[in-house]
C-alpha cells in the first residue's frame, strides 16, 4: 500500500506540474485566450490519458475532494494526492520564475488567477464554482461511471471541458478551477488577493457535482427492479431485491 501511494502520488505530482508549467508557460509566452485555453485543456487531456490508469488523473484538489466525499478514495490516499498536487504546481511555478526571471513583474504574468474589474467578488466565486462543477461532472460521467460513452477517451472529454471553461471564465477569474493551480503561482509571486475564491469555489462546486452525479447515476435504487430479459430489466441475483 505504501509503494502504491508513492506511485500514485508521483503520477499526480507530474500531472499537476505539467498543468502549471504548460498552462502558466502559455500565459507567460503571450499565447492569448484561445491558446491558453487549449494549453490547459490539452495538457490535462494528455496527462489524464497517460496516467489515468495509475492515479485516476486528478491533478486537482477539487477533483480529489469530489472522490473523497463520495467515498471513492481513501482519506489517507487523498492526502497524498493533495500534497503531490500542491507540490507539483509550486515547483512548476518556481521553474517558470527561473526560466522567465525578467518577465515576472506581478502575479498575473506568472499565471496567478485574478478577478476582473467587470464582475464582483461574489460573482467570481460563483463562476469558479460553476466551472468546477462542469469539470467534476464530466470527470464522473466519463471516468467514474462505467457506462460513460467516452470511457475509453475520458482524458479528451475532460481536457475539452477545461478548454471551454477557460474560454468562458478566463477573462473573468482566470478559470483556475483548481486550488493547486492557483496556489503554485500565488506562493511564488506572493500574490494572494481574493485568494479564497480559488479554494472555496472549486471545492464547493466540485463536491456538489460529485455528490449529485453519485446520487443520481451511480447508486442504483433499492430494491433492484425485477423483470424477464425481454422487458429490458436485468433479473437480479438471489438476495439482491432485499431492502438493505
Amino acid at each position: 500500500m505504501e509503494g502504491d501511494s508513492v506511485r500514485r502520488g508521483t503520477a499526480e505530482f507530474v500531472g499537476a506540474f505539467a498543468l502549471m508549467f504548460v498552462g502558466g508557460g502559455a500565459i507567460m509566452s503571450g499565447a492569448g485566450l484561445v491558446g491558453v485555453a487549449f494549453a490547459h485543456g490539452l495538457v490535462v487531456a494528455v496527462m489524464a490519458s497517460a496516467v489515468g490508469h495509475i492515479s485516476g488523473g486528478h491533478f486537482n484538489p477539487a477533483v480529489t475532494f469530489g472522490f473523497l466525499v463520495t467515498r471513492r478514495i481513501d482519506p489517507a490516499l487523498a492526502l497524498v494526492y493533495w500534497l503531490a498536487q500542491f507540490a507539483g504546481a509550486t515547483l512548476a511555478a518556481l521553474s517558470l520564475l527561473w526560466i522567465y526571471p525578467e518577465d515576472v513583474r506581478d502575479g498575473a504574468s506568472l499565471g496567478v488567477p485574478l478577478v476582473s474589474d467587470r464582475i464582483s467578488i461574489g460573482a467570481a466565486f460563483v463562476v469558479e464554482a460553476i466551472l468546477t462543477f462542469f469539470l467534476v461532472w464530466v470527470i464522473f460521467a466519463t471516468a467514474a461511471d462505467p457506462r460513460g460513452t467516452f470511457k475509453s477517451v475520458a482524458g479528451l472529454a475532460i481536457g475539452l471541458t477545461i478548454t471551454l471553461d477557460v474560454l468562458m471564465g478566463g477573462p473573468l477569474t482566470g478559470a483556475a478551477m483548481n486550488p493547486s493551480r492557483a496556489f503554485g503561482p500565488q506562493l511564488v509571486a506572493n500574490a494572494w488577493s481574493d485568494g479564497w475564491i480559488w479554494y472555496l469555489g472549486p471545492l464547493l462546486g466540485g463536491g456538489a457535482a460529485a455528490l449529485l452525479y453519485e446520487a443520481l447515476y451511480l447508486r442504483p435504487p433499492r430494491p433492484l427492479p425485477v423483470g424477464p430479459p425481454e422487458t429490458g430489466l436485468e433479473e437480479p441475483r438471489p438476495g439482491d431485491t432485499a431492502a438493505s
